[in-house]
């Protein structure tokens, strides 16, 4: 059994968006979306805990996904963000990569290649998630002496 995806998508293409998030939830994921930078920052501070990726285009008016890529980083580290970017600007994905993202698509995606990167992405969330979980067990452990220890 899959476990669902909590993805929130990113282009201010709204045909593109749509079509997308249709094609995610026939799949079982959770889709949220937005059509800007702006959007994706407010739409993650009311939902942070719940949005494992985030896939963002990189051309847009207003706040590019760079911008937006280093804002969410910033403020959501934990949260997984694949970048969406045509042809012409790899260079662009690459300085992604370097601010955080953890992989970048080619535009138009490959549905299957998409929902590849979005479960390696989930993944490692969660991981990172785990990692924080068991530090924060084991400060407890070292503040109350070893009270806790079996």
């Amino acid at each position: 059994m899959k476990l669902p995806i909590d993805v929130l998508l990113v282009d201010d293409e709204k045909d593109f968006v749509e079509m997308l998030s249709l094609r995610l939830t026939e799949e079982g994921h959770h889709v949220r979306i937005a059509f800007s930078g702006q959007e994706a920052l407010a739409a993650l501070a009311e939902e942070t805990a719940n949005t494992d990726v985030v896939v963002l285009d990189i051309r847009m008016p207003g706040m590019d996904g760079i911008d937006a890529l280093k804002e969410i980083k910033s403020r959501f580290p934990i949260v997984e963000v694949i970048l969406l970017t045509g042809h012409g600007a790899i260079d662009t994905a690459v300085e992604g990569l370097k601010c955080g993202a953890f992989d970048y698509l080619l535009k138009p995606a490959d549905f299957p290649d998409l929902l590849a990167k979005l479960e390696a992405a989930r993944k490692r969330k969660y991981e990172h998630e785990e990692r924080i979980r068991l530090g924060e067990a084991k400060c407890l452990e070292r503040r109350s002496g070893g009270l806790f220890m079996d």
